[in-house]
């Protein structure tokens, strides 16, 4: 079965180098609106409704981002089965794992988002949310868990374009959500023009019809333009997840959203143990956080772009490919993430202003800071390359078991044990500290090779899959062409 090349790119041929960086970009470019996004809308929410709003967005934040972590890693395993059955060139086989882990989003969404909503209060309450937040925080987070499905589905079939080498479709309805969610924040909390002011349930309208809009632009825009993994009459049974997709999507999806919430756990332990600092230290992590959000987007653009590209060159049995892949892979992100500390670290000052004002004590802090952690996020972006060059075959329990090890038992041991004899340099230190164990341990990995050996998709008969879709059609057989 020919692959179809209208809205997707083949990343099995041609020069490695060019071909990774025109795809990496357009992720890059959408992680960094993502951010920028999220950045405004707190400067909103904080300027027009104060300190309680936004603590009540950030503690519905924290929830929500625990559900985009589960979907996430089924997101991932869903891109590396769609590139390695482009890369087989079977379209087919791509729409079924398309579609499947479109219709097992959609009803984890659903059941989400009912069961988020009942249990809103309850949510909120094991978060120990402040008296103060707590209302503005249960509208807010409803309103969210409302939208769910939208919002989920979008990012799921976000991710399954780009297993098929389409890295722009995905970048320009990003733009097209994050451009209504930063129009409509302002109009609805306001109530400006003919809208009424809703306050906080307006931020999260604005998020809400932002994924609406952006759903039904992308499902639109891929039958107006034919792109490969639409659905079309017998097709649409592909929604209905199969036994064989979801061993592969369970199997490999929960490690790697499993990989997001360690992180998140990691970073959480981190700020309890800066909060012991005092108030100033505590001030200055924030601000470097922010700029350290930034530090971290190559690494994962790069990696979502590498794991892809070596996806289906796997599915092609491209192996003498890999490496290459990989080294280029990793060249890149040295070039542009050393770019973006350099950058960073001369021009530190007008950047933390931006957070801290003009308070040179707290200025200080986050200085020293910024030149203990900051050039450690290139041995991190090193091995997020090497977990996505790995996660192309299927093999995520190894990179799940090195960040469990490297960030509680490295990162926090090395804390305690330095802590007695240099003090808070200890925080700092403990990320390099982290990072290079990590990346040691994914280069073992990586340089035994065995992970080469394993197998993510079991091959299905053609005429057994045909078999299949019929006997889920209409009694007449096929009732449309599947193109």
């Amino acid at each position: 079965m020919a692959a179809s090349t209208a809205g997707g790119k083949d990343l099995t041929q041609g020069p490695i180098a060019s071909t990774l960086l025109l795809f990496a970009i357009p992720t890059l470019a959408s992680n960094i609106l993502q951010s920028l996004n999220g950045s405004i809308n707190a400067i909103w929410v904080g300027r027009f409704l104060g300190p309680q709003a936004l603590a009540a967005t950030a503690n519905a934040n924290i929830i929500m981002f625990l559900m985009f972590s589960v979907v996430f890693g089924f997101g991932m395993a869903a891109t590396v089965m769609i590139g390695q059955s482009m890369g087989q060139r079977d379209v087919d086989a791509a729409r079924r794992a398309f579609g499947s882990a479109v219709g097992f989003c959609m009803g984890l969404a659903v059941v989400v988002s009912t069961a988020g909503w009942l249990g809103a209060p309850a949510l909120l309450r094991v978060l120990a949310t402040p008296a103060e937040a707590y209302d503005m925080a249960l509208v807010y987070l409803r309103v969210i868990f409302i939208a769910m499905p939208a919002t989920l589905l979008s990012v799921m079939m976000m991710m399954g374009l780009r297993g098929v080498g389409d890295a722009r479709t995905p970048l320009i309805f990003m733009i097209v959500s994050v451009g209504v969610d930063l129009i409509l924040n302002p109009v609805l909390i306001l109530g400006l023009g003919p809208f009424p002011a809703m306050g906080i349930a307006g931020s999260a309208t604005a998020t809400a019809l932002a994924g609406f809009i952006s759903l039904i632009g992308i499902i639109a825009y891929s039958y107006a333009r034919d792109l490969p993994l639409r659905l079309r009459g017998p097709e649409l049974a592909y929604l209905r997840p199969a036994a064989d997709q979801m061993r592969v999507l369970l199997g490999k999806g929960l490690p790697m959203g499993l990989q997001m919430i360690v992180m998140s756990a990691s970073g959480l332990v981190m700020i309890g143990l800066v909060n012991r600092e005092g108030l100033a230290v505590t001030a200055a992590y924030g601000a470097s956080q922010q700029l350290w959000t930034y530090l971290q987007m190559p690494a994962m653009a790069m990696g979502a772009a590498v794991s892809a590209m070596a996806a289906q060159n796997v599915g092609a049995g491209r192996w003498d490919r890999i490496s290459r892949i990989t080294g280029v892979g990793i060249g890149y992100q040295l070039l542009i993430t050393g770019t973006m500390v350099a950058v960073m670290l001369a021009f530190h000052e007008p950047l933390l202003s931006l957070f801290l004002g003009n308070n040179s004590a707290v200025m200080a802090e986050a200085w020293h800071m910024q030149l203990r952690v900051s050039w450690s996020f290139l041995a991190f972006g090193c091995t997020m390359i090497l977990f996505g060059v790995m996660r192309a075959n299927g093999v995520v329990v190894k990179p799940l078991i090195i960040l469990i090890f490297t960030l509680f038992v490295v990162r926090i041991g090395f804390y305690y044990v330095g802590y007695p004899l240099i003090g808070p340099d200890a925080l700092w230190f403990s990320f390099p500290a982290g990072s290079f164990v990590s990346l040691l341990l994914a280069f073992l990995v990586y340089a035994h090779g065995g992970w080469r050996k394993a197998k993510l998709l079991v091959p299905v008969h053609e005429e057994e899959c045909r078999e299949a879709v019929n006997s889920e059609a209409e009694p007449a057989g096929r009732i449309a062409p599947t193109g």
